[in-house]
């Protein structure tokens, strides 16, 4: 059984972690106090299974000094469970502003003068659990989407993410735009095969239309740097924790052109090591 503690700073992401985290199957349980975390494990180590992965949110509401529960970690450490304690932190100037836009009051500010010192007291108060973590995060300059790719990295076992989804979609800009693309490409610019009756009725699928599409030396050109482009920026968007991309590309109406150049990138995205969908939205339609 695996068992993931999630600590740290109030302010430093541990909310948004266990939201991550129950995507990816762990069980949660917020605030669980430290004398009740043992005779937890045991009733989940019971379960037949049922909770295989469980993630315990434990923070400064819960104690004013933290040795039962580093005796606890301790025992746990020393039984069958694959037990880890991750901590999340963030320095103060962050998690003052992460306060003020929230309106939350901070934990320990009506014992102090001020929501600074409330947050220099509990960094003082949580240091011997920081030391005893296995993974430390400092969420300051992380954006939601990075925090959650790093922890999937971290913790999500099969279900990481680490290749992240790139859906493709053709459409044609005279039936609109894809409301839920990430990307979008115009190709309207290139050679129109409509206008040939022998490829009228065909699609950007047939090998006629597609020979003639990239026939044209500024297809050529254009492929080249969207190729490069997207060789450069899919691996970003990949570390920053994106689990699924969207690029649509576009032509007039979604028949030829758009659809020849969607099937050409899907070829290229999958060889740098991408799953890609394909979608030619409007390539039936009139």
């Amino acid at each position: 059984m695996e068992i993931l503690i999630i600590s740290g700073m109030s302010g430093g992401g541990k909310s948004k972690a266990a939201s991550f985290l129950e995507d990816v199957g762990f069980y949660i349980v917020d605030n669980m106090p430290a004398g009740m975390i043992l005779k937890f494990a045991e009733f989940c180590a019971a379960g037949s299974g049922r909770y295989h992965k469980v993630a315990l949110v434990y923070d400064v509401r819960t104690a004013d000094s933290f040795d039962e529960f580093l005796e606890v970690l301790s025992i746990l450490r020393q039984r069958e469970y694959n037990c880890r304690l991750l901590f999340l932190e963030a320095d103060v100037g962050t998690i003052i502003n992460r306060y003020k836009e929230t309106r939350r009051m901070h934990p320990l500010q009506e014992r102090c003068n001020s929501l600074e010192a409330a947050v220099n007291r509990e960094i003082a108060l949580m240091s011997p659990v920081r030391e005893q973590a296995d993974v430390v995060i400092n969420s300051t300059n992380y954006s939601t989407a990075r925090l959650r790719g790093e922890l999937l990295r971290i913790f999500g076992g099969n279900q990481s993410g680490g290749e992240m989804q790139v859906s493709l979609v053709s459409f044609g800009f005279k039936h609109g735009l894809p409301l839920e693309a990430d990307l979008v490409f115009d190709v309207r610019f290139m050679p129109n095969p409509f206008y040939i009756d022998a490829m009228k009725a065909k699609t950007g699928l047939d090998q006629e239309v597609r020979d003639y599409v990239f026939s044209f030396r500024e297809t050529e050109l254009f492929m080249e740097k969207l190729r490069d482009l997207l060789g450069f920026v899919l691996p970003l968007y990949q570390e920053e924790g994106k689990t699924v991309l969207v690029a649509a590309i576009g032509c007039t109406g979604g028949h030829h052109r758009s659809v020849a150049v969607t099937r050409a990138l899907a070829e290229y995205i999958r060889s740098l090591g991408f799953q890609v969908t394909e979608n030619h939205r409007d390539m039936t339609r009139t």
